[in-house]
């Protein structure tokens, strides 16, 4: 691990503080929305369109790299991103928030696409995992930092906003000054999302509500606290938790994962996601209670997005694997895209505690749903399938290549079977 940080530290240094500043633009927005009276229900709003930007990003980036090549893209979405941080402050409106949203979103689909691109260029094939892991470990980190910085100025001021684009403006130095010009890869049969569907549907269901699961928790979680009252250092220890936990409990929940039938494990983590959020609502008036709360659904709803794509995988020919994530990366997309309207609503009808209602359900809706897929269909032995590995459904370009990683384990343990079986017979012919 510390030969990836050492090869590829410029990158890994980029990449932390584009973390630093998106994770800030979140909270800082939920805490200056309560600040200038802004209801959730326009919050969520506010905050969905940085997931729809993303979603249409996502679509677009590649063909604007193949066109004009990854550092001219890298450089004019880092400007626009760097731009919209500071119209946040200049124009305190729900209108001109969402609109600077959708752009932030779109233009940081397209700065992970060339971060993670150059990552996989620079990656081997001895060290690919090693590379997952590190990037899901900055990305965690610049995460938490964010939440941290959120208490270094008054936020309803410009400091903050100006500090945001200054941050992500210098996380593009180490990159563009690194990175080369390469084209995307493509080798892999393409899938339709029908045909992801009927390969998967627990992986396509799951995707799709675990997406909101994961937008309520990056838009509206600062929203949410700012609805109970906590203070500026009580927003950051609750939205830091949701990712801390999520670090510690990847390595866990993925060697389980790799040992029993995956969906047993994932009905596992949603309940106890579900069990969690319902004690998020049930214990309110604690702040103990709602810490663990978050800290528990962090805990579960990040490593069950590569349980899923894992979960996947396992029913795919390796050809497939990479365009079957790509597929899973687009389904959660849309299902965030939903997730903070929902969740605003929810939290106007209800209260504040329609944040944790919201997730409740979701969560119980992954574990009823997986524990029908498992009287449908057996599955796999799992000696015959591969490790799982972790990636963030922000990862675009890496949600591809942890696939093409586990791919190569499947094949190899394919040859491995065969290699068994064409011994066994050997020997029996020899009798």
């Amino acid at each position: 691990m510390i030969k990836v940080f050492a090869s590829s530290w410029a990158l890994f240094l980029g990449i932390g503080l584009l973390m630093i500043g998106n994770s800030l633009q979140g909270s800082l927005l939920g805490v200056r929305g309560k600040m200038e009276a802004f209801d959730p229900q326009t919050m969520g709003y506010v905050m969905s369109a940085y997931f729809v930007g993303f979603l249409g990003g996502s679509w677009v980036a590649p063909d604007l790299i193949r066109r004009v090549g990854y550092v001219r893209v890298f450089a004019a979405l880092g400007s626009l991103i760097s731009a919209a941080f500071v119209i946040y402050a200049v124009f305190v409106t729900p209108l001109a928030w969402a609109l600077m949203r959708l752009v932030v979103g779109f233009g940081f689909s397209g700065v992970y696409v060339v971060a993670e691109s150059w990552l996989n260029n620079t990656a081997t094939n001895e060290n690919r995992g090693q590379t997952l892991s590190a990037y899901m470990i900055i990305q965690m980190t610049g995460i938490v930092i964010g939440q941290a910085v959120l208490n270094i100025a008054d936020p309803g001021g410009y400091d903050l906003f100006i500090l945001m684009s200054v941050v992500v403006s210098i996380s593009f130095a180490p990159i563009l000054l690194s990175a080369s010009p390469a084209p995307l890869a493509d080798n892999n049969d393409r899938m339709s999302l029908r045909e992801l569907m009927q390969a998967s549907p627990l992986g396509c269901t799951g995707s799709f509500l675990l997406g909101g699961i994961f937008a309520s928790m990056f838009g509206m979680s600062a929203v949410y606290a700012g609805e109970i009252g906590l203070s500026l250092d009580q927003v950051a220890v609750f939205v830091s938790l949701m990712y801390v936990t999520a670090i510690v409990s990847q390595y866990p929940i993925g060697w389980v994962s790799d040992h029993i039938d995956r969906r047993k494990v994932i009905v596992m983590v949603t309940v106890v996601g579900t069990i969690a959020c319902a004690m998020g609502v049930l214990l309110s008036h604690s702040l103990i209670a709602i810490y663990s709360a978050a800290a528990v659904l962090g805990a579960v709803a990040n490593p069950l997005y590569s349980l899923l794509i894992a979960h996947t995988n396992d029913y795919l020919p390796p050809s497939k694997m990479a365009s079957a994530s790509s597929g899973l990366v687009f389904i959660n997309g849309v299902g965030a895209s939903f997730g903070p309207i929902v969740v605003g609503y929810m939290m106007g009808w209800i209260g504040p505690d329609g944040f944790f209602v919201y997730n409740c359900i979701l969560c119980a809706l992954i574990a009823c749903y997986a524990i029908y897929r498992m009287t449908q269909r057996s599955a796999p032995a799992p000696e015959e399938t591969g490790s799982l590995l972790p990636i963030q459904s922000r990862g675009i370009v890496l949600a591809e290549v942890a696939a093409d990683i586990y791919a190569q384990e499947v094949e190899e343990i394919e040859d491995d079977t065969d290699d068994a079986s064409d011994n066994n017979n050997t020997r029996s012919g020899g009798d």
